[in-house]
């Protein structure tokens, strides 16, 4: 848009590089899944958001055996845990909700898209009567924690709305 090619070319060319060091050092072949460090094993929900901001395509193998890892590991009935290790303040106890909106993206993006809709009908059922989310859940109790409301939340479910909405010429 600047009429400045040769910047364009050499930050085209400097995302291509990062673009390819994480495909090849955040991918563990052991686990099968990409994870949340360089060199680490950890599972990281976060990796999910690959597909969403358009840096591997949803039907890369490897993207589906995360989705199907993280499902696996950090999942917990309709909802899914950043991480399951310990941090500053100790091991995560309860699920953070814009994960899961970051999963539900990903199931539909794989082809599972009814078992996306099911984990959404069931996390907008967790919803206060105002119909507002917090940062967290208790998978066991349902009970909402941490920031409330949580602007995350609430944009995950725009986001998964839209994502899991059919178009209108096939409605009508």
């Amino acid at each position: 848009m600047l009429g400045r090619s040769d910047r364009a070319n050499f930050w085209a060319a400097r995302a291509e590089e990062i673009r390819a060091t994480v495909l090849k050092e955040a991918w563990d072949e052991k686990r099968k899944a990409f994870t949340g460090a360089f060199g680490s094993d950890a599972l990281d929900a976060s990796v999910l958001l690959m597909a969403e901001i358009g840096f591997i395509d949803p039907m890369d193998e490897r993207f589906v055996a995360t989705v199907d890892a993280i499902d696996r590991e950090l999942r917990d009935g309709s909802h899914v845990f950043r991480y399951r290790v310990a941090d500053d303040f100790g091991k995560p106890e309860t699920a953070f909700t814009a994960c899961t909106f970051w999963h539900i993206d990903a199931l539909s993006r794989i082809g599972r898209e009814e078992e996306a809709r099911e984990m959404f009908e069931d996390v907008l059922a967790r919803r206060t009567r105002l119909g507002l989310l917090s940062e967290d859940i208790d998978c066991a109790t349902g009970e909402l924690w941490g920031n409330f409301p949580q602007t995350y939340s609430m944009v995950g479910i725009i986001n998964a709305a839209n994502r899991l909405s059919r178009r209108w010429d096939e409605v009508v």
